[in-house]
């Protein structure tokens, strides 16, 4: 075994392979960006080195730096985590030519899978299923418009250097595959420096089912099923394993063909064996096709030790470090199930862009796993991905872990930006994901009733009242009694738009009035929190905002009574939703747009968000230009007044 090795990544993928390395007595080396100076992943460390200036390109896309630090710092091994430069063969190159082992497959197996067309061919040489598409080198529009019609719509466009949704776009129709294309090629380029692409015929009732492969370089196992079918944006939200309907069979035979891919590239380490399956007439083994290889470990595979009690990062130390294959194929089994959900700092109701800010307050319940790379005090920045943690259950069935998933994600807390906890609650009691009737188009249907702003009631208003003015549970002697009249104070509080005017009295050391324009409700004090009509609450200041947690998290802000609140330009002026880089301007000054246009591209946390105009009208001025770098709320394109 090693005794040091250098985790090249952050975040929460860096804590959790420090959590296994001190538990082997291997010593951690981190590497930080700028940004991340004061991260959780380098005061967990027992070494940190900086990297760079915050960009990825300036540190943790810096191979060259990473390897000199492995160095000054006697470090055996580099784990790359996932991400960055998880997979990238020339860096596996580098890394070798240092004298350092690569935590991971070696970077024949990585070129093999990297690009997809490539890889679709090899595992169709081996004898693994694949979905009808185009993957040839003629990249020109009229080229894949053919095969595109040719494959028939809907179809997929995929960047062939992809992952993580990057470069992804779904046609449904003719008419709309040109501007497609370019979004996804130009996404491709930015994210992955290729713009090639490929088209896949779309599955219209798709589950994405994934396999766990592990390697030696000479034999090779599978540790079962995940679904990864819930979705938003081609990215996963809950995965669960084992999949839902899954029969023996299909098991078996999903399970035969990962092994058979992982085995064609003579693979060592953790990977992934990712499927898509036609689920419109149950799970059949016939009706699955390779999609890709991550020739890495996944964000998920908590579901998959918590299911099969293996830890895979001390199973990817031993490989590394010469070791065999730990167990057999006939020495795996499935014990219960498991939920992973991963929680965002992102708006859901304005199409889940990510957030920023400060964690100004986070706690998680005591009895779940929790992976994360944040504590309170944390800052989301615009420069990574906006995870905050993802909590891990497990339970002997399917639906006792759900139920145990619905109440862990009750019991989270997290105030100071904006996050998607909220959705996850409305996922998780989802009554198709309850029954397990699962696809990839289940948060889309359900967009209505998941996605959209959560409304506050009665008892959320009154709770931030009291907090707003400074009372909490219990008040015992701080309330105080006037003694000719209860003591009584009125405060304002806003929420978007809306403004409410609140008169809160004070009747006893641990009741209270609360009159809300005119609707009234008493509350008791109950442990740190207020309870009313058999429901209970409780929040917290921070700063001039003010959350209230129960069955949902909402966030209230004090405001003076004067303060006409949330008024805002209307349709005429498009703002930065969040920092970024400015990738194109589609308009000129002057210009004719109509409702729905594109206007702006904004690249933010490695994602491209596409700007369009809000109503029919005249480009009247343009504050953006391409590769300008923007803060959130920076004005970008005003229209004319509409007269």
């Amino acid at each position: 075994m090693f005794d040091k090795i250098l985790i090249a990544n952050r975040g929460e993928i860096a804590c959790r392979i420090i959590h296994t390395a001190r538990a082997l007595g291997v010593q951690t080396v981190a590497v930080y960006s700028d940004a991340d100076q004061a991260a959780l992943h380098v005061t967990q460390a027992d070494q940190a080195v900086r990297l760079g200036a915050a960009p990825v390109a300036d540190s943790y896309l810096r191979g060259d730096l990473i390897i000199q630090a492995a160095l000054d710092t006697d470090a055996q091994a580099i784990h790359p985590g996932y991400g960055f430069l998880s997979e990238n063969p020339d860096f596996v190159d580098a890394v070798v030519a240092a004298g350092l082992v690569f935590i991971g497959p070696s970077a024949d197996a990585i070129r093999a899978m990297g690009l997809k067309d490539a890889a679709k061919a090899l595992m169709q040489a081996a004898g693994v299923p694949v979905v009808p598409g185009y993957h040839g080198s003629d990249q020109t529009v009229q080229t894949l418009a053919h095969e595109a019609d040719q494959i028939g719509y809907p179809v997929l466009i995929k960047a062939v250097a992809g992952g993580g949704g990057k470069g992804m776009r779904l046609v449904e129709n003719p008419a709309d595959f040109t501007e497609s294309l370019a979004s996804a090629q130009a996404e491709a380029k930015t994210s992955f420096g290729n713009a090639d692409v490929l088209i896949e015929k779309y599955v219209t009732h798709p589950r994405h089912i994934e396999v766990q492969v592990f390697g030696d370089g000479t034999d090779a196992v599978h540790l079962f099923e995940r679904d990864c079918s819930l979705q938003r944006r081609h990215q996963k939200v809950i995965e669960e394993a084992p999949a839902p309907g899954m029969t023996d069979v299909m098991r078996k035979t999903m399970g035969d063909a990962a092994v058979k891919a992982a085995k064609a590239i003579g693979y060592a380490g953790a990977g992934t064996i990712e499927f898509i399956v036609d689920g419109s007439d149950g799970l059949r083994p016939d009706r699955f096709w390779f999609m890709e290889m991550n020739t890495r470990l996944q964000v998920e595979h908590p579901v998959t030790e918590a299911i099969t009690s293996v830890d895979l990062v001390a199973w990817q130390l031993r490989v590394a470090a010469g070791g065999t294959l730990p167990l057999t194929q006939d020495q795996l089994s499935i014990n219960g199930h498991s939920f992973e959900a991963r929680i965002y700092a992102e708006d859901v109701p304005a199409g889940f862009l990510p957030a920023t800010g400060q964690l100004t307050h986070l706690t998680f319940p005591t009895d779940v796993r929790i992976d994360s790379g944040v504590v309170a005090g944390s800052e989301i920045s615009p420069w990574y991905d906006p995870m905050i943690a993802k909590l891990t259950v497990h339970g002997p069935t399917r639906q006792i872990a759900l139920k145990r998933l619905q109440t862990a994600l009750g019991k989270t807390e997290a105030a100071g930006t904006t996050t998607n906890l909220n959705f996850l609650r409305k996922l998780a009691a989802q009554t198709d994901f309850a029954t397990g009737n699962v696809d990839t188009g289940l948060i889309a249907r359900n967009r209505d009733s998941l996605c959209t702003e959560s409304v506050a009631d009665p008892l959320d208003i009154a709770v931030v009242a009291i907090t707003a003015m400074g009372l909490a549970a219990p008040m015992h002697t701080q309330a105080g009694f006037a003694l000719w009249a209860p003591l009584a104070q009125s405060v304002t509080i806003g929420r978007g738009e809306d403004q409410f005017s609140i008169t809160v009295t004070i009747t006893g050391q641990s009741t209270v009035n609360v009159n809300i324009d005119d609707v009234a409700i008493t509350l008791t004090a109950q442990g740190t929190g207020w309870a009313a009509n058999g429901q209970r609450r409780h929040a917290i200041a921070h700063g001039d905002q003010i959350s209230v947690f129960g069955p949902q998290t909402i966030t209230f802000t004090q405001r003076n009574p004067l303060d006409r609140g949330g008024v805002t330009a209307g349709g005429d002026t498009m703002t930065a939703p969040m920092p970024g880089l400015i990738q194109d301007v589609a308009v000129a000054t002057g210009d004719q747009v109509t409702q729905g246009q594109r206007l702006v591209v904004l690249e933010a946390m490695k994602m491209e968000h596409i700007l369009r105009a809000p109503r029919d009208g005249t480009v009247q001025s343009i504050s953006a230009s391409k590769g300008g770098q923007v803060s959130a709320g920076d004005m970008l394109v005003a229209l004319e007044p509409d007269t």
